[in-house]
């Protein structure tokens, strides 16, 4: 990142925590996390100017929520499967306003987790858009 990205970021990131009290961070000096409510979405701004809007579940908690008492035959595709079908209901009402808005969709996935996130890139030295997309991301998660 060069000096002045770097700059940006951390001027954007303390005017953040100001204006925006919810932020909190996963690790100091790293991105700014946000609940978007009691559903499970997240809003995270990271330091490469990537915004994101996440909605995932644990893979643990998919096998749970599996009833046939099998998930350890399972492999890890099939619970990712089942994840994405659990995420669905939620995501679809969604969905049309983050692509409107300008947001990718992509699938993340490990071992741990599965999560649909839709991302938007953000210029720090424009911090009015900055805030303004992080205030649009949560009057849409209010309704």
């Amino acid at each position: 990142m060069s000096t002045a990205a770097l700059h940006a970021w951390e001027a954007a990131r303390a005017k953040l925590r100001a204006d925006v009290p919810e932020f909190y961070e996963l690790e100091p000096g790293g991105a700014l996390v946000l609940d978007l409510g009691d559903d499970g979405w997240v809003l995270e701004l990271r330091s490469d100017g990537q915004l994101l809007c996440q909605h995932g579940i644990a893979m643990d908690d998919v096998k749970s929520l599996m009833c046939d008492g099998t998930t350890e035959d399972l492999g890890t595709d099939e619970v990712a499967k089942q994840a994405k079908y659990f995420l669905g209901p939620a995501v679809s009402k969604k969905r049309p306003a983050l692509l409107k808005a300008g947001f990718a969709e992509r699938t993340d996935m490990n071992d741990e987790y599965v999560a649909i996130t839709f991302l938007k890139a953000v210029e720090f030295d424009r911090y009015e858009d900055v805030l303004s997309a992080v205030r649009w991301c949560q009057n849409l998660f209010k309704s």
